[in-house]
């Protein structure tokens, strides 16, 4: 059995790793990566539009990795659509970036859920050689050196790290992916303007919204998994036993 010591740290690490799984999976599922306000420029030029008029021209528009939603104004009164994604709209889009997100992110949970069974693992029982050993540290080198960013972990005295940081990594280049696709490739604009044929709508701003901080969340909770995984390895001291004091016989004693 691991000591009180080890079980406790490898318990935290293990609830970390559950809420990461928890904060990805609610990342992936939600609609609420970017939000913004969208102005019908077509609308504003029929009427010829002044400043005080505007407001009766900008809608709003939310959307995720896979469906949202816009509200257009248009002089129609408010329109409400949804947003897919999939399988029309992403064509329109920077496709294979669209998708390198929604695959970094899914690899991360697969990381984060191998971090999570061994951290089960080490809090129940002590690991074999094979895996705690040189013959592990190897193997979660190769796999972590999918990232192309693990290879200074060689020589690493930490084995368990390759996951959680491996699902770190690969989380933080599927936010990367994401806000590149919104900040250069006008992923916004573009999704506004899907399957509009009589009007142009123009992005008035976006943000980046609860669901994507999700996602910066779960790459902070496995910096803490390593954090807590590292801290296994300290020992603590052992309280220490005095032994009882043997009485000394001597030869005076021995006289009496």
């Amino acid at each position: 059995m691991p000591s009180l010591w080890k079980r406790i740290t490898f318990s935290v690490a293990s609830a970390l790793c559950i809420g990461s799984v928890v904060l990805l999976v609610v990342a992936l599922s939600t609609e609420r990566w970017v939000t913004g306000r969208i102005l019908c420029k077509t609308g504003v030029e029929i009427v010829n539009a002044s400043n005080p008029e505007l407001d009766q021209f900008i809608g709003s528009i939310y959307y995720g990795l896979f469906q949202g939603g816009k509200t257009k104004r248009c002089g129609l009164g408010d329109r409400r659509s949804k947003i897919y994604i999939f399988p029309k709209l992403v064509r329109t889009l920077n496709g294979g970036l669209h998708m390198m997100v929604i695959l970094f992110l899914l690899v991360a949970v697969g990381f984060a859920l191998v971090s999570l069974s061994f951290c089960i693992y080490n809090a129940r029982k002590v690991p074999y050689q094979s895996i705690k050993g040189h013959k592990g540290l190897y193997l979660w080198n190769f796999i972590a050196g999918m990232s192309q960013m693990m290879h200074h972990f060689v020589s690493c005295p930490f084995p368990d790290l390759p996951a959680p940081l491996s699902a770190a990594l690969f989380g933080a280049l599927g936010v990367l992916c994401f806000l590149a696709a919104v900040r250069h490739h006008s992923l916004t604009e573009r999704v506004a303007n899907f399957r509009e044929h009589l009007f142009v709508l123009v992005v008035l701003d976006d943000s980046l919204d609860w669901s994507f901080w999700l996602g910066v969340g779960s790459i902070a909770t496995h910096f803490a998994v390593c954090g807590v995984v590292a801290m296994s390895r300290i020992k603590l001291p052992k309280p220490e036993i005095k032994k009882p004091e043997e009485p000394t016989v001597s030869a005076v004693d021995l006289l009496y």
